[in-house]
């Protein structure tokens, strides 16, 4: 982390020092003498430095120093945190590595404006540069969803994609309108709606009368029948196209005439699968629905926050033949900001803007093609070791195994993949009685195709974690069923620890040979210098100060 700020901006004084060559001292130059003091050489009132710039007349010291200085405890945590990154395979499948790009509009001042309100139409002074960035934002979010500015507008201030869901349901419904999404236990999120029979767990089940509805036990695939049946007699007002653990393309049309029999909106949550659909290489949720959101961190890969698209114009014909408009443009809107948000992260805003340029790109296709590839990969891998995948199969970035089969709980295979320095997460398979106590683990390859994964690194992936599931059977063995009594053994076998300690360190002997995107760990030596030149001062106070 250290070298990285100084990685950063030596790149902006060698910069500097070519608009400068006959003015100022070579900085490379300097960095080839070894210069490195903690004194600056100023011109005027301004003084520079690797950190930052400011005035001769000093502030608090406190804010120009760097966070290894100021908070050695926490700086050490977030050098822990990535080395853990680096040097293990991370499985998560709603995880991935963001582009530097995103990482500098995250740091970048854009973090320090307040601008409730949208574009134009503010509650503070000073957002005519933030209004731009917004606006480049939702531009580019239409265009790369191929999306017509007539037909559909966009929010990109929901801080991620929970936020963003509520704003929907409270745009579209009053308190306890009814909605239906699929189960948590079956594939859904959250945010759809999930309650048990003794609480409701997400506030969306607490605001809202919610109906889940389910896959096929048997197939693991959503039972579209069932689901217009039920639909007829509990007449939502919402029906939600979305999962956070289903591996199979959703039919968007059938979601569609269900709606469309019950006089429902379709809000399709697209979160886990933006990425793909901005690629073109799974079906879109745009034909059919009336609201799409997503979040922006996934398969997307860029910053945490979340986005609402919401249709304009024509909804339908009258029977007098009069053209019925949307009217949800501004109620999302409203429900945004001032209903549940208070001023947008600009920051991530930005975030937003750069990663939908991105998403245009022909290596970002690539990147997306290459994701399913190696799920379906490490898909096949894990087959041909017996295991069985809900669905049989994935269209998608995910898949989920079910371990019910081979006798492993979804949390013990989280727990021993962890300790090898494999990320995953425990969860539900079609079937499963409690989401508290799953049969299964979700695995997903977004995090490992950004680092340059392909089919047959997948390969050595899928005999890890074979691998570290045997070595699971074997703990329960010892510890027998409990989770507890697992956790112990892993703690306290002296068999048990050689075998999981040479494993991880086979695991991440192979993880560090993949780079994760961001700044290169240097070490943080600091130059001096020269300064005489207004222009080259306004360049590097963009750089991350």
């Amino acid at each position: 982390m250290v070298g990285n700020w100084s990685n950063l901006n030596r790149r902006g004084f060698r910069m500097v020092g070519n608009l400068l060559s006959r003015q100022a001292q070579s900085i490379k130059g300097m960095e080839a003498q070894g210069q490195a003091t903690d004194r600056l050489i100023v011109h005027g009132e301004v003084h520079l430095s690797l950190n930052c710039l400011h005035t001769k007349n000093k502030m608090a010291s406190i804010i120009h120093q760097n966070i290894w200085d100021t908070d050695p405890e926490l700086f050490e945590l977030m050098k822990k945190e990535k080395h853990r990154q680096e040097s293990g395979l991370e499985m998560i499948a709603s995880e991935n590595f963001t582009s530097l790009s995103v990482l500098q509009c995250l740091s970048s001042c854009l973090h320090n404006k307040y601008s409730e309100g949208l574009p134009g139409q503010r509650y503070y002074g000073g957002n005519e540069y933030i209004d731009e960035i917004e606006i480049l934002a939702q531009k580019r979010a239409l265009e790369a969803f191929r999306l017509s500015p007539e037909e559909w507008g966009c929010n990109v201030q929901p801080y991620s994609g929970s936020p963003a869901n509520f704003a929907v349901y409270t745009g579209l419904l009053e308190p306890h309108g009814r909605i239906m999404g699929l189960d948590l236990p079956d594939g859904g999120h959250l945010t759809h709606g999930f309650f048990t029979a003794n609480k409701k767990i997400s506030a969306t089940s607490i605001f809202f009368e919610s109906m889940p509805y389910k896959v096929n036990p048997i197939t693991g695939l959503i039972d579209y029948d069932k689901l217009a049946e039920e639909a007829r007699l509990f007449k939502p007002k919402v029906i939600i196209a979305g999962i956070s653990c289903y591996s199979r393309c959703l039919d968007y049309k059938r979601f569609r005439e269900i709606a469309d029999e019950n006089n429902a909106y379709l809000f399709s949550d697209m979160a886990h699968v933006s990425g793909l659909v901005s690629a073109g290489i799974i079906p879109s949720p745009f034909e059919y629905s009336d609201v799409v959101s997503t979040t922006t961190h996934k398969t997307l890969r860029g910053p945490r926050a979340g986005v609402i698209f919401f249709r304009k114009g024509v909804r339908s014909i009258g029977k007098n033949g009069e053209k019925i408009l949307y009217d949800i443009e501004s109620k999302i809107n409203q429900a945004v900001f001032p209903g549940l948000q208070g001023g947008p992260h600009n920051h991530a805003i930005a975030g937003i803007a750069t990663t939908m340029k991105q998403a245009m790109l022909p290596e970002f296709i690539a990147y997306q093609k290459q994701i399913v590839a190696n799920a379906k990969r490490l898909c096949a891998g894990l087959q041909k070791y017996g295991y069985k995948i809900s669905t049989d199969g994935t269209d998608v970035h995910m898949l989920l195994v079910d371990l019910r089969p081979n006798g492993i709980t979804g949390s013990k295979a989280e727990k021993i993949l962890e300790d090898i320095s494999i990320a995953c997460n425990k969860n539900t398979v079609p079937g499963d009685k409690s989401a508290f106590n799953p049969s299964g683990i979700r695995l997903g390859t977004p995090a490992l195709t950004t680092r340059g994964l392909k089919e047959e690194d997948i390969d050595k992936v899928v005999d890890f974690i074979h691998k570290g599931l045997l070595l699971s059977k074997e703990v329960s063995a010892i510890s027998g069923p409990k989770l507890i009594d697992y956790k112990k053994v892993l703690d306290t076998d002296a068999g048990i620890k050689k075998k999981v300690a040479e494993l991880r360190q086979q695991v991440q002997e192979f993880s560090v040979k993949f780079s994760i995107p961001g700044l290169e760990n240097r070490s943080h030596h600091t130059h001096d210098i020269i300064v005489t030149n207004r222009q080259s001062i306004e360049l590097l106070s963009c750089m991350g100060c």
